[in-house]
């Protein structure tokens, strides 16, 4: 993105105050917004600031919005060198905004851009008479349409370089002109002849609901023909879902149960099933020793602060000398650890001494 300065302090005015008209407009846009907020209504003012300027925003119009929003001057500075819909520096009274991209390109732009070189001057240039500057930008949307530029606030399009000549010498002269394509066509309809939606029962109100009753129709049809009862007789019956690989309905074997016996006429318990439940021999039995380690361990009557467990024994240990009862102070201990026990050939006596 090119560096979009400020102009030149020699053109800038003096002071800058909003009409009564604008004074009141941007009240308008300002109660829009919540108290504190009012910072959102910027690009509004500035846009109606520009338009007072003569289509460009000098410093003073800038700083006359900051002040109006409570906004730091930098801020309001910001947004408007960011936007390049905000001119810096003055335009001419027709601002010729000129698309420069490839469909345009592809439709002959570069002889219009000619046309402005010669009639104009550079770019960013204000002709003698103050009456127009044009700068070329990117892509203005209008592509079905292309070449085209837009002039102010209107968009011309479908130009050649005779009809773009006969809208500058119109402007320059003061009279009306035609906005939009200049060939003839309305908006971006096909330029030859119209081939499509030609039919009058569209503009006419006739084809509202058509739809519906083409399909009631294409009902009956298919019932007078038959197709419904052949298509329903096409299903099978009892039909089980096939298996993704194979393609096909799966078969599956039920599993044998008493119910699928009896229902086949067979007797629902075997005998030799029977016999093995009632013989004494095969009765389930516990096991004396399984019995015995299923008993929970007897509960210790130590408290287990006092006593800690060791896991790997599963039952709490009879004498802890260097573990403290629970609730005394570290300080009031009879015996406190210092680490000695776990150093190889260092022993401790009762007055906790090593050697």
């Amino acid at each position: 993105m090119a560096v979009r300065k400020l102009a030149p302090d020699d053109i800038q005015p003096k002071s800058f105050a909003f009409s009564p008209e604008n004074e009141a407009w941007a009240e308008g846009q300002i109660a829009k917004y919540p108290a504190g907020r009012q910072a959102s209504a910027v690009i509004s003012l500035l846009w109606r600031a520009q338009e007072q300027s003569g289509g460009w925003l000098p410093r003073r119009a800038i700083e006359a919005v900051a002040a109006k929003l409570d906004m730091a001057t930098i801020r309001v500075m910001e947004v408007a060198t960011f936007y390049t819909m905000f001119n810096l520096e003055p335009v001419g009274k027709y601002f010729i905004q000129f698309c420069g991209t490839t469909p345009c390109v592809l439709r002959g732009a570069g002889d219009i851009k000619k046309v402005l070189e010669r009639r104009v001057g550079e770019q960013n240039h204000v002709s003698a008479d103050g009456k127009f500057s044009w700068l070329e930008v990117e892509c203005l949307g209008a592509c079905c349409n292309a070449p085209m530029v837009q002039i102010n606030d209107d968009y011309y399009e479908d130009l050649t370089t005779e009809t773009f000549e006969t809208l500058l010498d119109d402007l320059a002269a003061g009279r009306p002109v035609k906005t939009g394509p200049q060939n003839g066509r309305h908006a971006s309809e096909p330029q030859d002849d119209i081939k499509t939606l030609q039919d009058p029962k569209l503009y006419d109100g006739s084809m509202i609901g058509a739809w519906r009753k083409r399909f009631e129709e294409e009902a009956v049809k298919t019932a007078d023909t038959g197709e419904a009862a052949a298509a329903t007789a096409s299903v099978p019956e009892g039909g089980k879902a096939a298996k993704p690989p194979a393609g096909r309905p799966e078969e599956s074997k039920a599993a044998e149960t008493p119910a699928t016996r009896a229902k086949a006429g067979e007797t629902p318990i075997h005998p030799a099933d029977r016999k093995e439940a009632s013989d004494p021999s095969k009765a389930t039995k516990i096991d004396p020793e399984t019995q015995d380690k299923a008993k929970p361990a007897p509960q210790s009557d130590k408290s287990y602060v006092a006593t800690p467990s060791k896991p790997e024994a599963g039952r709490p240990v009879p004498d802890a000398p260097t573990t403290p009862i629970a609730g005394t102070p570290p300080s009031d201990a009879d015996t406190r650890r210092d680490g000695s026990e776990s150093k190889p050939g260092v022993t401790v006596d009762k007055d906790n001494k090593t050697s």
